[in-house]
């Protein structure tokens, strides 16, 4: 069988043979994601080592502290908030990143904009997150700044991914 120059059979392989050639030279994963993933790797170390909740906290503000503004008055917001209104949720760092826990499993975690270097933070809802409406829902918003009424819509997001 031989196939055109152009046929879809050809530009597999060309895209194959792309992706292969960027994997050895190592460039599939940023610097940032790579970072993440040795952080991961780390969080889980640790848990298995049986970290405790006020040790998983003092990570989860470190975090926060290494945060470029104004990522970081909105993480610490976010933080003190949820610790206040929603205590069911638990602190603890998630790919270093803050992130909050109900039975082990990631609820809500906030990402800085300056992680991966993009143009806003995001608020992001893991699966354990009970926000499901019908068949459609996000789970990621885009924070840029925080007003009273994203602050309101964030405790109220909160308060039902927890509940």
């Amino acid at each position: 069988m031989t196939t055109s120059k152009n046929s879809p059979l050809n530009e597999t392989k060309l895209k194959a043979t792309k992706i292969a050639a960027s994997q050895e030279e190592g460039t599939v994963w940023s610097a940032e994601e790579r970072a993440a993933m040795h952080e991961r790797a780390k969080e889980l170390k640790a848990v298995g080592r049986g970290k405790s909740t006020a040790d998983a906290e003092a990570d989860v503000l470190a975090k926060i502290a290494e945060m470029p503004e104004p990522d970081q008055s909105m993480a610490r917001w976010l933080h003190e908030q949820i610790k206040a209104q929603v205590p069911d949720l638990s602190p603890k760092t998630w790919y270093g990143m803050p992130a909050y826990a109900k039975d082990g499993k990631i609820v809500c975690f906030f990402q800085s904009s300056a992680k991966f270097k993009v143009r806003y933070s995001t608020l992001g809802f893991n699966e354990a997150a009970n926000l499901d409406e019908g068949v459609f829902w996000p789970v990621a918003y885009a924070v840029k700044a925080l007003t009273a009424t994203e602050k309101e819509k964030i405790i109220d997001l909160v308060k039902r991914a927890a509940s």
